[in-house]
């Protein structure tokens, strides 16, 4: 049996229980989710919940059903290993992006997380544009953000990849690592705390599911092999998956996203991009765009060579991109009050004819 403090608990959970707690309710921790069945972690054992009638009702937007990381509000049925599910507390953090597809939803990939992996291969399919963008994300979720490199086996030039990264990471630890070869794992011993959550997040064939697998010792996860011809490897993480390991440290792995699609990352870009905000306050125009406006402190840090020009042009794309997003989600938020008040005033005249 595992201790609840085991998974995760701590008193900002204990307070938003406590109504819950009262009513005779148990908590439990979202482990895996598989077409609206969910394995969850409780003191009991691990047990098979499906949400009630009543949330299901009161359920309106994604985020309002539980994701991997959640804790949640059930009623055990331990002689059938089963539970239902109540009610999600209150999210300490949560790692989101937009939701595959023309609609603008919201797509949980990780709540609760306190330490976010972002695992990037040092092989061809590095990519220090596609870590800014997690990073973005992450400073946003509200968790703290670690680069992991891993298969620095087949890096030649280490050093010179750190160096790269350096500029944009703006001071988040950066690792390298070989879970072939058990280089560096021992610089990941302190964040694999008792109770301390991480996410590993990363594209396909960045080496999440090798690194978890070697972390716990075992052959949790399938790996697949990487390509030849590009050095990119296939899909390997199907779901998302909260794991436990036996020193009590928490792992949630996600399939691999070959790009990631940002969700309410306005904060994040701030500091994501601290230096660019800095030189633009003394940009000789407020409403500056940093394209070709004299007096542009932006440019001329990229002419003094303190930034680079490349990663100016990916700080306004994803401004853009966030700009689009938001303009998106305020239509569909019009258009569900346009709905919400139609609804109503049917109603009324239904009630009229009465």
């Amino acid at each position: 049996m595992l201790n609840i403090n085991e998974l995760g608990w701590n008193s900002f959970f204990e307070e938003a229980f406590q109504e819950y707690k009262q009513k005779g309710f148990s908590a439990g921790r979202i482990a895996l989710e598989h077409k609206k069945m969910y394995r969850v972690l409780t003191e009991e054992g691990e047990l098979l919940a499906e949400i009630s009638g009543k949330m299901r009702f009161h359920a309106s937007e994604r985020e309002d059903y539980p994701a991997v990381g959640d804790w949640v509000v059930l009623t055990p049925r331990l002689h059938e290993q089963k539970a239902t599910l109540h009610a999600v507390l209150p999210r300490q953090s949560k790692f989101s992006r937009k939701a595959a597809g023309n609609t603008t939803d919201e797509q949980i990939v990780a709540a609760n997380v306190d330490t976010v992996f972002l695992v990037n291969a040092l092989n061809a399919d590095f990519n220090v544009r596609r870590i800014e963008r997690y990073l973005l994300s992450a400073w946003e979720s509200g968790a703290n953000p670690v680069v992991i490199l891993s298969k620095s086996d087949l890096c030649k030039d280490i050093e010179g990849r750190i160096r790269e990264l350096e500029a944009s990471t703006m001071g988040v630890p950066i690792h390298y690592i070989s879970a072939e070869t058990n280089t560096g794992l021992e610089k990941l011993e302190p964040y694999l705390q008792q109770g301390h959550t991480i996410a590993l997040l990363g594209s396909s064939g960045a080496g999440k599911s090798t690194l978890i697998n070697t972390l716990l010792g075992r052959r949790k996860q399938e790996v697949s092999f990487i390509r030849e011809s590009d050095d990119r490897g296939r899909h390997t993480t199907t779901h998302r998956e909260l794991i436990v390991m036996e020193n009590g440290g928490i792992l949630i792995d996600t399939p691999g996203m070959r790009e990631l699609q940002l969700w309410e990352a306005s904060d994040g870009l701030n500091h994501s991009f601290s230096d660019i905000e800095s030189f633009a306050k003394n940009c000789r125009f407020r409403d500056c765009t940093h394209q070709k406006e004299p007096g542009c402190a932006v440019q001329e840090a990229i002419q003094n060579g303190s930034l680079e020009e490349e990663r100016l042009v990916h700080y306004l794309k994803l401004q853009k991109e966030l700009a689009f997003l938001e303009r998106k989600e305020n239509q569909k938020a019009a258009m569900a009050e346009r709905a919400k008040w139609k609804k109503l005033s049917n109603d009324q005249k239904k009630m009229k004819k009465r």
